[in-house]
């Protein structure tokens, strides 16, 4: 089964709480190459049947009314991926 993923990001010229806090952790860890962390959202959608143009615009609709807030975020990806058949299971 194919899965549409949405990818979700802080907009650029706003700060990231959330990225200043692992970056902090990450140098208390001694991790220091690092110099900043963004942190955003992923949404995976899995498609029952063939994924169409039309999927794929409903999607960014979604993206953009839904699973983003306009003001703060960007969505910076919309692609496709297959799945896999879980171990065992008949394809």
């Amino acid at each position: 089964m194919p899965t549409i993923v949405v990818e979700v990001m802080p907009k650029a010229e706003l700060l990231d709480p959330q990225g200043k806090a692992v970056l902090g952790a990450l140098t208390r860890l001694g991790q220091s190459q690092f110099s900043s962390v963004r942190v955003g959202k992923r949404f995976e959608l899995t498609v029952d049947g063939e994924v169409t143009d039309a999927v794929l615009a409903e999607v960014a609709t979604l993206a953009d009314e839904m699973l983003s807030n306009s003001v703060i975020e960007d969505v910076v990806g919309i692609h496709v991926v297959e799945t896999a058949a879980p171990a065992g299971a008949s394809v």
